[in-house]
């Protein structure tokens, strides 16, 4: 099964830019960092993901990149990677900690030099910095000394929110995996099932669909519960009038896709088809609203506003868009405290979550689109409809 993928090319190119906005900004050297959870930093420069491990690319304001790994995944790393060069750090080691006696390895301080040559350092970023662990920042900030370390996700956000055509072929392959997942898993769901069950459905036909890894954890919630707006699917069978809601999404060459949408196990009750017709019209409402160069404090407050009049405000969790791309969650976020403009060829997640803590229900409807001129492509694209499962 032929897949698109980013070339190598690309890779080169992403590495460019970003030093392009070092140069702008004063950074000497910018380490992206990340983990086998979230491995975006990293995958976005190397096309490297870790697992167990973490790593990083250190990518000096001229000159080359330097993948960084833990002590045993080199074989693996240079299967993949797209940098030349791949360096072996103590400090990306998996959490249980193994000491590797005997072993040479690299230290931030050989690869600062290595990056640097003679020039000193006087300014350090890291993007990723929130999901650093404490060991590594302390080796971190052990070489750097006197030099502090910045938090710099924005320096590379900026250019991952504007997606390249290669990159939107594979959103929309992945998009493609995700629907036919959903219509596979909409016709085999039955009553008795467990939620882990239907996420096992999920996952095996996104696989054989030729899905590189699921784009997270996907879940299912049935019934009382599903007013979790982030959750994990239970050892709970789904029961004859159950509102359900399912949240799958595959991901191709690093690029995440994803659907959500209810189910009603049965006949729907004027509550739930109410709640569903809701989440549909918010959804279709404020994807209507992404305008090249609107700014996105206003789609946001829309989408309140719109909500809010038709009476389901108190079941607000957040705003109606955030990015997606390398990560189904990534910057930036749609919301009222927003301070940036759609532009186009960035891409969201249309998430619409309501939820209430009093009901203890809920439902996710969620699609993903880009800003186009002249309005929005869904890449999902997936039907709105009342999904009614027969008992």
């Amino acid at each position: 099964m032929i897949l698109p993928k980013i070339p190598r090319e690309e890779f080169a190119e992403r590495v460019k830019k970003v030093q392009a906005k070092m140069k702008e900004q004063g950074y000497d050297l910018l380490l992206n960092y990340g983990n086998e959870a979230e491995p975006q930093y990293v995958r976005y420069f190397s096309n490297y993901w870790p697992s167990f491990e973490t790593a990083g690319v250190l990518i000096p304001a001229e000159g080359e990149p330097i993948l960084l790994i833990g002590p045993e995944s080199y074989t693996y790393a240079t299967d993949r990677t797209m940098i030349e060069k791949v360096r072996l750090l103590k400090a990306f080691r998996e959490s249980s900690e193994p000491e590797y006696p005997g072993k040479k390895l690299d230290t931030f301080a050989s690869v600062f030099a290595e990056a640097m040559g003679e020039k000193t350092i006087t300014r350090f970023g890291v993007a990723g910095l929130p999901l650093m662990t404490i060991g590594v920042y302390e080796a971190l900030t052990e070489a750097l000394g006197e030099v502090r370390v910045e938090k710099a996700d924005e320096l590379v956000n900026r250019i991952r929110m504007i997606k390249t055509e290669n990159e939107l072929t594979c959103m929309r392959a992945a998009a493609k995996i995700t629907r036919e997942t959903f219509d596979f898993v909409l016709q085999n769901i039955r009553v008795g099932m467990t939620e882990q069950q239907v996420v096992g459905l999920a996952l095996g036909k996104m696989h054989e669909l030729g899905a590189e890894r699921e784009s997270y954890p996907p879940w299912v919630l049935t019934g009382k519960g599903s007013d979790q707006a982030i959750s994990r699917p239970r050892n709970k069978e789904i029961q004859k009038g159950d509102l359900t809601f399912i949240q799958i999404g595959a991901r191709v060459d690093g690029y995440a896709s994803t659907i959500g949408r209810a189910v009603v196990f049965g006949k729907a009750s004027k509550e739930q088809k109410r709640l569903i017709e809701v989440g549909y019209k918010a959804q279709q409402d404020a994807i209507a609203q992404l305008q090249v160069g609107k700014s996105a404090a206003e789609v946001a407050q829309f989408h309140v506003d719109n909500v809010t009049a038709m009476g389901y405000g108190d079941w607000l969790l957040y705003g109606p868009f955030h990015g997606n791309g390398t990560m189904e969650g990534e910057a930036p976020w749609v919301e009222t405290s927003a301070d940036f403009v759609l532009e186009e060829n960035m891409t969201f997640c249309a998430d619409i979550f309501l939820g209430s803590n009093v009901e203890h229900i809920g439902l996710r409807i969620e699609d993903v689109v880009c800003v186009k001129q002249g309005g929005a492509e869904n890449l999902t694209d997936y039907p709105r409809e009342l999904f009614e499962i027969e008992c």
